[in-house]
């Protein structure tokens, strides 16, 4: 039968409703999601939806639920992650509070169950059975490898880190108090039934997360209950609690994320540093002292005044910049994203394989959703030194293991840096399907060669 989509979105006074059904269906859901690219993943994933109405109606704005009758689809969902699969898991070293956690929600207040060390399937099942208690797995992108196929799409699509947790609740038990979340969250129902309800935001587009008090949030805007194959969307401030229905099966469902700490102001606080030192570095403006004794007192109107006349200026050398120089967010999105998914051992990720180029050879870039190519001073010259570079960033080399797992001590970031002479030439590869060598824009062929030579080693391009 076709699929409806339901969406959840206008506030209903009267009390809890049935998310409002949208008038879109479809002639036939597909049996699994679609990965020939990040954006046909993004569409298979919300269909029947369409990807410009999600961004123009619902993203950053109001729930969507879809619910589908797709036995198929339901199959495939309940395959990403199984109760079961936790005695596996747990035989390959889970800990507590590092892999998993144990909760329950208890007066409207999460009661952590945890125990110390390493997790033990047989006492997860007995917490789970006797304390009624939910069980959470971090990051399961980690050891599930379609889950590591979604997300590191999901990741090409959106430009952003997209992490996961699955939730594994007993019948006639809740998990987590009602809170609201600092990401954008898509939620896959997996195996059984959850009941959710959902509350006006107190902080939209919240920049972190928040229990709310249930005397505090009021009556549900939505209240409707999932089932394998169904998702939900909703952005990140939207408060939330869902429960597992008494009398039926446990439920099991992951929560996909992403958009943390990546709105217009970190954009902001990333990029204008790079502006205010091109600007320094030109005009001697901004290379003035401030006032005497300025730090010592409260700012004065006369400083005031200045920095509003300063950032002027710089918004008007913003408007003739043609790129702009992002110090962190880069760098930190390539350094900690998933590397590509590979269904083999991942060698072709980490040695160079074919021809070795040469200054007849024509080459191609691959691996480009992986890659970021951006120009930024010199890190290893002092500031007034600082010379722009071209900095290659990319995600080969990245560990699945440690994905979304927090900073690791002695991590760093793979890649390349050239002369600003280099742009052009890493540009021409870059825009081309394939290019040839002699024909790269630099001034000598020892140059050419050596700048392939250089890709090709760290397995970004391959000789046609």
């Amino acid at each position: 039968m076709p699929k409806k989509a339901k969406a959840a979105g206008s506030r209903k006074e009267e009390g809890p409703v049935p998310c409002k059904q949208m008038k879109v269906e479809a002639a036939g859901a597909p049996s699994a999601l679609n990965f020939d690219s990040p954006s046909s993943l993004f569409e298979s994933l919300i269909s029947p939806i369409k990807t410009e109405t999600f961004f123009k109606e619902f993203w950053e704005q109001k729930p969507l639920l879809i619910q589908r009758d797709d036995p198929a689809l339901a199959a495939y969902y309940g395959s990403l992650f199984k109760l079961t699969d936790l005695k596996s898991l747990c035989s390959r070293g889970m800990y507590y509070g590092r892999d998993v956690n144990v909760c329950r929600c208890v007066s409207g207040k999460k009661k952590v169950l945890n125990k110390d060390g390493k997790a033990h399937f047989l006492q997860l099942r007995k917490d789970f059975d006797q304390k009624r208690a939910t069980i959470q797995f971090h990051q399961p992108q980690r050891f599930k490898d379609e889950l590591w196929r979604i997300q590191e799409k999901l990741e090409c699509y959106f430009g952003s880190l997209v992490g996961s947790n699955v939730y594994i609740t007993p019948a006639g038990s809740q998990g987590l108090p009602p809170h609201y979340d600092d990401v954008e969250v898509f939620i896959l129902q997996l195996e059984g039934e959850k009941h959710w309800r959902l509350y006006h935001p107190t902080v939209p587009l919240a920049r972190e997360y928040s229990v709310e008090a249930e005397e505090r949030i009021g009556r549900p805007t939505h209240e409707f209950t999932l089932k394998p194959g169904d998702l939900l969307y909703f952005p990140r401030g939207t408060i939330h609690q869902a429960d597992t229905p008494a009398g039926l099966a446990h439920s099991t469902h992951v929560t996909i994320s992403t958009y943390q700490n990546n709105s217009w102001g970190d954009f902001l606080l990333d990029t204008i540093p790079g502006l205010v030192f091109d600007t320094a570095k030109e005009g001697v403006e901004l290379r003035a002292g401030i006032p005497r004794q300025l730090l010592l007192v409260e700012s004065t109107a006369v400083a005031t005044r200045q920095l509003s006349g300063f950032l002027r200026m710089l918004a008007d050398r913003l408007e003739g910049t043609k790129a702009l120089l992002s110090s962190d967010m880069k760098k930190d999105f390539t350094m900690h994203r998933l590397p590509p998914y590979s269904a083999g051992d991942g060698a072709e990720l980490s040695t160079p394989g074919g021809k070795l180029p040469r200054l007849d050879s024509v080459v191609r870039l691959q691996f480009k959703d992986h890659i970021v190519l951006t120009v930024f001073p010199d890190q290893d010259q002092s500031d007034e030194a600082q010379e722009k570079m071209v900095y290659i960033y990319h995600s080969l080399k990245n560990r699945r293991e440690t994905h979304m797992m927090g900073y690791e001590e002695g991590s760093e970031s793979h890649g390349l840096r050239f002369p600003l002479s280099h742009l052009d030439a890493l540009k021409q590869i870059w825009n081309s399907s394939a290019i040839s060598v002699k024909d790269l824009k630099l001034t000598t062929d020892e140059e050419k060669e050596n700048l392939v030579l250089s890709l090709w080693t760290e397995c970004l391009i391959h000789v046609v």
